[in-house]
C-alpha cells in the first residue's frame, strides 16, 4: 500500500492563510451584504506597470511568429534579464554578483522553501519569531523538524524571538545554527536591518561555517539612505549567504511569477565525507531537473523593470503602497495603538488593544468592522498579542478600512 510523507501530517493548524481565507468565506456566506476589506495577505491591487505590460504584449506578438517564437528557455533564465540584474540591483549598489550567479524562478516563496533540497537534514536551523510562515513549514514538510509544542514551536528549531523589547532584530544565537533565516524589510513586522545588524550576522555565519538564507522580497520599500538592500553590501557575504528577491511586490508581479535567487560560485557547504561542496552547482542541478523555466513574455516583462520607464514606474507604484503604509500607521496611531513599520516596508505591524489575543482580534475586526488582517499568532508564538496589517491595497479601501477600526477601537 502506497504510504505518505507523515511530515504533513505535523502541521496540525494548516497554513496560516487558508485559514484566514476560511473564516472570512465563512462570515461572507453569513453576511452577503458586509463589504470586506482585505488587508491581510500581501498581494497586490494595482495594475502592472506600463511598460511592463508592453514589453509583454510585444512577447506574446513574437510568440506568433515562426521567426520569434521561443519554445524551452534556459533553466536559470535569460542571460538578458540576467545581466540587468547583476548591473542594476546589485553591482551598481558595491556587491560582486556576477549575472551567472543569478537564477530566474518563479517566486521566493518557492525558492526559499525549495532551497531545502541541496542541505542535509541534519542541519540546525533558525528561524527568527515571529517568522514567513513559509520558512518553517517547509522545514516540517522535509523531516527537518519534530512535532510542535503547544505554543505552535517546532522540536528541532532555534527560534530568535524579534519583540518591541529588542527593537525586532534578530539577536545572534548563543549556540551554533547552520542554516539561518533572515528577512528584512521584515515580514511581518517591518522592520529593517541595518549595516552593522547584518553584518554582526554575516560574521557569525563565517566564524561558524553557517549559510544565511535573505529573504530581500521588500528591499525596493526601503527609503532610508544608510539601511541596505542587499546582503552582498556586507564584506564577507559572498562566502556565508544565498539571497532571495521577487518581482511580486515592487512591480505587481503576484500573479504572473518572477523572482531570483543569487547562489555566489564560491559559497560551499560540507560533504559527508568532510569535503567542500560548492552550492552554485547543486542548486543548478536541481533546477535543471526540477524547473523549466519561467515564461519568455514574464521574463521579457520583468526586463522592462529596467528600462527608464519601468523604474519610474515602479518607483511610483512603491511610494503608493508606502504612502497607504502612512496612512495606516498615522491613523492607528492616532487611535492610542501602538503601531510599528510601515516605514521602509509595506507591513504595519500593531499591537492588539484591550490585552486581545491576535486570533480574537482578528474576529473583533472582521466582525465588527469587516477589515480582514494576519493574527500575528500566525507567525509564531512571539507574535501572539500582535497583527499584521498590509498596505498593499486601494487608497478608497484603506482609508475606509482605517476610518472602520479607528471608529471602534480609538482608546
Amino acid at each position: 500500500m502506497a504510504t505518505i510523507n507523515d511530515n504533513y501530517l505535523k502541521l496540525k493548524a494548516g497554513y496560516l492563510f487558508p485559514e484566514i481565507a476560511r473564516r472570512v468565506n465563512a462570515f461572507a456566506e453569513a453576511n452577503s451584504n458586509a463589504k470586506i476589506i482585505k488587508l491581510g495577505i500581501g498581494d497586490v491591487t494595482e495594475p502592472l506597470p506600463e511598460a511592463c505590460r508592453t514589453a509583454m504584449i510585444k512577447a506574446v506578438e513574437e510568440m506568433g511568429d515562426r521567426a520569434t517564437f521561443q519554445g524551452y528557455g534556459p533553466e536559470q533564465g535569460y542571460a538578458w534579464l540576467r545581466e540587468k540584474i547583476a548591473a542594476q540591483d546589485f553591482q551598481a549598489r558595491g556587491c560582486e554578483v556576477d549575472a551567472s550567479e543569478i537564477f530566474i524562478s518563479d517566486g521566493s516563496k518557492c525558492d526559499t522553501g525549495n532551497i531545502l533540497d541541496i542541505f542535509g537534514n541534519d542541519n540546525i536551523i533558525a528561524v527568527t519569531d515571529p517568522v514567513y510562515p513559509v520558512y518553517v513549514d517547509t522545514n516540517v514538510m522535509a523531516g527537518n523538524t519534530g512535532a510542535a509544542n503547544d505554543k505552535g514551536e517546532f522540536e528541532g528549531l532555534v527560534y530568535l524571538p524579534i519583540t518591541a523589547e529588542n527593537n525586532f532584530t534578530a539577536e545572534i544565537p548563543s549556540q551554533k545554527v547552520d542554516l539561518i533565516y533572515l528577512c528584512f524589510p521584515n515580514n511581518p513586522t517591518g522592520a529593517v536591518a541595518s549595516k552593522e545588524h547584518l553584518k554582526a550576522w554575516v560574521d557569525y555565519a563565517r566564524a561558524n561555517g553557517s549559510i544565511i538564507f535573505f529573504d530581500a522580497a521588500y528591499e525596493a520599500y526601503i527609503t532610508d539612505p544608510e539601511i541596505p538592500h542587499s546582503i552582498y553590501e556586507i564584506e564577507g557575504a559572498r562566502e556565508c549567504a544565498i539571497e532571495f528577491r521577487s518581482f511580486s511586490k515592487n512591480a505587481g508581479f503576484t500573479g504572473t511569477r518572477c523572482a531570483l535567487t543569487v547562489v555566489p560560485k564560491n559559497l560551499t557547504a560540507k560533504a559527508a565525507d568532510g569535503s567542500d561542496v560548492e552550492l552554485w552547482k547543486l542548486w543548478n542541478r536541481r533546477q535543471s531537473t526540477k524547473f523549466n523555466g519561467v515564461s519568455y513574455i514574464v521574463q521579457r516583462g520583468a526586463e522592462a523593470v529596467y528600462s527608464e520607464e519601468g523604474k519610474a514606474q515602479i518607483k511610483e507604484l512603491v511610494n503608493f503602497y508606502l504612502e497607504n503604509a502612512k496612512i495606516i500607521c498615522k491613523k492607528l496611531t492616532d487611535a492610542g495603538l501602538g503601531v510599528f513599520g510601515g516605514e521602509n516596508a509595506p507591513y504595519v505591524w500593531v499591537k492588539t488593544p484591550h490585552a486581545l489575543s491576535s486570533w480574537d482580534f482578528f474576529d473583533k475586526l472582521l466582525h465588527t468592522c469587516n477589515v480582514v488582517g494576519t493574527p500575528g499568532s500566525g507567525f509564531g508564538a512571539a507574535g501572539e498579542g500582535y497583527f499584521r496589517i498590509s498596505a498593499f491595497n486601494s487608497r478608497e479601501n484603506v482609508e475606509e478600512a482605517m476610518q472602520r477600526i479607528t471608529e471602534r477601537f480609538t482608546t
